[in-house]
């Protein structure tokens, strides 16, 4: 990682340089990004990707904090935690047709990450543009329990990449879209490997393995207060 980001800020240095040749600086469109540290309030939808069984959070509406310190260079370190107002399907694996389905639940699923992020133009904008990409690696919670489901999220570990674009108009205040997956595991209980009675398909389809990872985009805009040199 080291490496890749010195990579980068050699190639988008070079590229700024040449880019503002034969600008005054009043008229480059390259301008010295100050701040030192971004908080961010942001908000948009999750897609969680669909489970066989039916059981996990599913999509829904996403809202969260993130801060962000400049670390050298293009670089900086995010923090980043994100709330999903979400719902999950229960079934009682004891059961078979109408009476296994407990129906449709309220959850909240949260992701709390930590990413290395780089600015793709260094440390300038251009035209008040900063696109950036991340990559990260943190956890995911979610109290799903509902009584005779013996499903568990628990709290696995979520993988985090994506990238997003700054605005950056001055002063203080900024606005940005980002685009990330959350990369993370999902557990079946042996219960549902288990026919409920003779004859009857047990919850879990034929050869569904136990645990599996699956991608889970969201898409965000926020709002944040840049402070600090």
């Amino acid at each position: 990682m080291k490496h890749l980001a010195g990579a980068l800020a050699l190639a988008f240095s070079v590229g700024t340089a040449g880019a503002q040749v034969g600008h005054l600086p009043t008229e480059s469109p390259f301008v010295d990004l100050e701040a030192g540290h971004e908080l961010t309030f942001f908000g948009g939808m999750f897609s969680a990707a669909r489970d066989p069984v039916g059981v996990a959070p599913r999509s829904g509406p996403m809202y969260g904090l993130r801060y962000e310190k400049t670390v050298g260079g293009p670089a900086s370190l995010l923090v980043r935690f994100a709330h999903v107002n979400s719902e999950r399907y229960a079934i009682d694996p004891t059961k078979t047709g109408a009476a296994a389905q407990l129906g449709r639940r309220n959850v909240g699923l949260n992701l709390i990450d930590a990413n290395v992020v780089l600015n793709l133009t260094g440390q300038k904008s251009w035209h008040s543009l900063v696109p950036v990409v991340n990559l990260g690696v943190g956890i995911a919670t979610c109290a799903c329990s509902v009584e005779l489901d013996p499903y568990k999220f628990g709290t696995p570990f979520a993988f985090s990449f994506g990238g997003g674009l700054r605005y950056v108009p001055g002063g203080r205040f900024q606005l940005r879209v980002d685009v990330n997956d959350y990369l993370y595991q999902l557990k079946y209980p042996p219960a549902y490997f288990v026919a409920p009675a003779a004859g009857a398909p047990p919850a879990a389809p034929p050869k569904q393995a136990k645990s599996f990872w699956k991608n889970n985009p969201a898409i965000t805009l926020g709002a944040s207060y840049l402070f600090f040199r």
